[in-house]
């Protein structure tokens, strides 16, 4: 379920997405400058589930906020996700252009490599501050 919420008066914007089995957790709190992913993505579609957020993502990156905290914690995502997160994280790059302080930690269990090494990919090919994030298996 995708819900969004804006006050032009306040210029405060929420966007939520519910985790599913197939999909993950997507959260936009412009108040609080924060982003959150978190959860597995292996949609059946996954244009139709990723471009609302692409949508929400445009709007942000043109309001940013001075200050954005993103958290990314994956179990697991398949090779057509890979392409939409790039895309994602393609966003935060816009926002970081604008000499806008943010910030992505991706975060990962200590006993999954794969995601590390996913988590190294990104870090490596994105001009955007990141940190990986190692975490107690949960």
């Amino acid at each position: 379920m995708f819900l969004f919420r804006r006050s032009a008066r306040t210029k405060k914007a929420s966007f939520f997405v519910n985790e599913t089995m197939k999909t993950p957790e997507f959260v936009i709190n412009y108040s609080e400058g924060l982003i959150r992913i978190k959860g597995k993505s292996i949609p059946e579609d996954s244009d139709r589930f990723y471009k609302p957020i692409l949508e929400k993502l445009d709007w942000y990156v043109e309001n940013a906020p001075d200050k954005t905290r993103v958290t990314v914690h994956f179990d697991y995502f398949n090779t057509t996700s890979s392409k939409y997160i790039l895309k994602i994280f393609r966003h935060f790059e816009d926002i970081y252009k604008k000499y806008k302080d943010i910030t992505i930690d991706w975060y990962y269990e200590a006993d999954d490599l794969d995601m590390m090494y996913c988590g190294e990919d990104f870090q490596s090919i994105l001009n955007v501050p990141f940190n990986l994030v190692e975490i107690e298996e949960q």
